[in-house]
C-alpha cells in the first residue's frame, strides 16, 4: 500500500501521561489538511486527549481533519461505500500504553455544514465527531450494541460540555453517520495496521 502524500501543514502535538502504570509520554497529533477558520489544531488535540481519558483509552489517538473528497476515498477503500462520511475510526491492531490505539478521520466540510444546520460552532461539531470516533476506538458500535454507545456518548457529551451528540441525531434523514472500519490504517503514514481490535468496551 503506497503511503499518501505527506501533509504540508503543521502537525499539532499535545503531550500527556497515561492515567495508570509507569510514566508514558503520549503525543496526540491533529493533522489539519483542511483548514477551518477560527479552529486551532492545538484546541482539538487537547480535546482528543480529554476524550481519550473519558473513554478510558490508554494510548495515543491521532486525528486527521480533511476534505469530503478524501473521506469518500477512505470510505470507499475501507468500507466499500462510495460516498463521503463525517467521521471514520481506524483501530490499531494492538493497543498498549506506549502505542497508538488508532486514528480518526473527520470531514471538515461536513462538520461545517452540520454546525450551520444545528446552530453551534464548527469547533464543537469537530469535537462531537472526535468523541464519536474515540468511542469506536474504545470498542463501542452503535450499529449492534442496542443503544450502549448512544448512552455512553450522551454521558460523555454532558461531561465534556458538548451539544447534541452524533447518535442522538442520526435518525434524522439529513444527518450523516460515521463508523469504525474493519481495517486500520495509519493516517500519517498510510501503513496497514491490521484488523479491528475486538477489545471489550469498558
Amino acid at each position: 500500500m503506497a503511503p499518501p502524500p505527506r501533509p504540508q501543514n503543521k502537525k499539532i502535538k499535545l503531550s500527556g501521561r497515561a492515567r495508570s502504570g509507569p510514566p508514558v509520554l503520549l503525543v496526540h497529533v491533529v493533522i489539519m489538511r483542511k483548514k477551518i477558520a477560527s479552529v486551532k489544531g492545538s484546541t482539538l488535540a487537547r480535546f482528543a486527549a480529554r476524550a481519550r481519558r473519558a473513554a478510558r483509552l490508554h494510548g495515543r489517538v491521532d486525528v486527521l481533519i480533511t476534505s469530503s473528497r478524501k473521506m469518500r476515498e477512505l470510505n470507499s477503500r475501507f468500507c466499500g461505500k462510495d460516498k463521503p462520511t463525517d467521521v471514520l475510526s481506524f483501530p490499531a491492531q494492538t493497543a498498549d500504553k506506549q502505542t497508538s490505539v488508532g486514528d480518526i478521520a473527520v470531514s471538515a466540510e461536513i462538520a461545517a455544514a452540520n454546525a450551520k444546520r444545528l446552530g453551534h460552532s464548527v469547533a464543537d461539531e469537530l469535537k462531537i465527531l472526535i468523541l464519536h470516533g474515540v468511542l469506536h476506538l474504545a470498542g463501542y458500535d452503535h450499529a449492534t450494541d442496542n443503544g450502549r454507545m448512544a448512552r455512553k456518548e450522551r454521558k460523555l457529551r454532558r461531561e465534556l460540555r458538548l451539544p447534541d451528540a452524533l447518535i442522538e441525531r442520526s435518525a434524522r434523514p439529513s444527518a450523516p453517520s460515521g463508523g469504525s472500519v474493519g481495517l486500520g490504517v495509519g493516517l500519517r503514514t498510510g501503513r496497514r495496521v491490521g484488523p479491528r481490535s475486538k477489545r471489550r468496551a469498558p
